[in-house]
C-alpha cells in the first residue's frame, strides 16, 4: 500500500468513527444544555422508573417481521453502493451487529417475540442514511453534509429513489415506500421512523410516547456499544489523528472532567485534547438506557480499556494529573457498569 493510500484509509476510518459519535454533535448544543428542561429527556428515564430497571415495551400490534426477508432487502439495497468499498463494508457490518445487539438487549428484558423482532429490524435500519450520505457527499460527517439519521428516515418512508433518481411511474415499486421491502404492515411505521430518525440526537424529545421511546433508546444503546468496539480495536492515528506518543503527552481538559463528573456525554466542540476523546467515548456508558446494555458494555470491556490501556498501549500518560484522573475514572466507570451508582 502506498503512503497516500494508507493516509486516505486512516482518514476514511477516522471520519467513520467521528460520524457515529451520536452524543458528541455540535449541532445539538441547545439540547445538551437542556437536560432538565421540558422538551428533552436523558436516556433511561423510563427504564429508571421501572421497579427492576427494565422497561418492557408497552403493548403494540405484534406485527410479524420476517428477518430473512429484511436481511435480504437490506443487502439488496446496499449492493449498488459497492460493499467492497471499506467505508460501505464497515457500515454494513455495523448495522448487522447493532441489529444483533438490539435482539440481545430486548431478549434479556424478556420482551415479547414480536417486539424482539421489531427491535432487531430497527437496529438493522438505523444507519440507512449512511449509504446515500457517502454517495452524495463522499463523507460520513453530518456537519458538512446532512443528518444521516433524518436522511435514513427519508430513504425508508419518503418517495422511493434509486441512487438519487426517483423511481419512474410504471415501475412496480412506484408509490411504495422502501420500508415495505422490509415489513408489510405499516402499523409500526411511527416506531421504526423514530428509532431511525432520532438515534443520533443528543437527547430525545420528552413527548415521545412510551412505546416509541423504549425502541429508540434500545437502538441508541446498541449503537453506542458497537462504536466502542470499533474504537478500541483501532489505533490512535485512525481514531484521534495522532500517534501514541502525542496521546500519552496530552492533558485532560476541564470540560472532559466536568462531563465525566456529571455522568453525561461530551459535545464534539468541547473536546480539545486527544485524552478528551477517550473520556468522551467512555462517557457513552452514562447515556445507556438499560441495565442489560451496561452489562454488555462491561462484559466487552472496551469502555474501561479506553481509560486503562487505550488502543492496547501499556505505557502511562506522562502528565501526572491526567494519569491520576484516568485511574480514578476507570475505577468509577467500572463501578457504574457493575451497577454501583454513586
Amino acid at each position: 500500500m502506498s503512503q497516500d493510500e494508507g493516509t486516505k484509509g486512516r482518514t476514511r476510518r477516522a471520519i467513520l468513527v467521528e460520524s457515529t459519535i451520536n452524543c458528541s454533535s455540535s449541532t445539538h448544543r441547545d439540547n445538551a444544555t437542556a437536560h432538565d428542561g421540558p422538551t428533552v429527556a436523558k436516556a433511561g428515564e423510563l427504564a429508571a422508573a421501572a421497579p427492576d430497571g427494565n422497561a418492557a415495551a408497552p403493548d403494540g400490534p405484534a406485527v410479524p417481521v420476517d428477518r430473512e426477508r429484511a436481511r435480504a432487502a437490506f443487502l439488496a439495497y446496499v449492493a449498488p453502493y459497492d460493499p467492497a468499498n471499506p467505508r460501505i463494508a464497515l457500515k454494513i457490518a455495523h448495522a448487522l451487529r447493532v441489529a444483533d445487539l438490539c435482539d440481545r438487549i430486548a431478549h434479556e428484558q424478556s420482551w415479547p417475540a414480536a417486539d424482539i423482532d421489531l427491535a432487531w429490524l430497527c437496529g438493522l435500519l438505523h444507519d440507512m442514511g449512511r449509504f446515500e450520505q457517502v454517495r452524495r457527499w463522499d463523507t460520513f460527517r453530518d456537519a458538512v453534509s446532512c443528518s444521516h439519521a433524518k436522511l435514513g428516515a427519508s430513504v425508508l418512508f419518503d418517495e422511493r429513489e434509486h441512487l438519487g433518481a426517483p423511481v419512474p411511474a410504471g415501475d412496480p415499486d412506484f408509490g411504495t415506500p422502501r420500508i415495505r421491502d422490509f415489513i408489510d404492515s405499516s402499523a409500526e411505521d411511527a416506531v421504526i421512523r423514530a428509532a431511525v430518525e432520532l438515534h443520533s440526537d443528543y437527547r430525545l424529545p420528552r413527548d415521545l410516547d412510551p412505546r416509541t421511546r423504549v425502541f429508540t433508546e434500545l437502538v441508541r444503546d446498541a449503537d453506542k456499544i458497537d462504536i466502542l468496539r470499533t474504537v478500541d480495536e483501532d489505533t490512535p492515528e485512525t481514531i484521534l489523528g495522532c500517534d501514541a506518543d502525542e496521546l500519552l503527552a496530552s492533558s485532560l481538559s476541564p470540560a472532559a472532567t466536568r462531563a465525566f463528573g456529571a455522568r453525561r456525554c461530551m459535545l464534539r466542540d468541547d473536546r480539545s485534547q486527544p485524552a478528551d476523546f477517550l473520556v468522551s467515548f467512555a462517557c457513552f456508558a452514562f447515556e445507556l438506557a438499560y441495565p442489560q446494555s451496561r452489562g454488555i458494555m462491561r462484559e466487552q470491556g472496551y469502555a474501561t480499556a479506553l481509560l486503562t490501556k487505550p488502543f492496547g498501549i501499556e505505557a502511562p500518560f506522562r502528565n501526572p494529573h491526567t494519569r491520576s484522573e484516568f485511574q480514578r475514572m476507570a475505577h468509577e466507570l467500572d463501578l457504574y457498569l457493575e451497577g454501583v451508582h454513586e
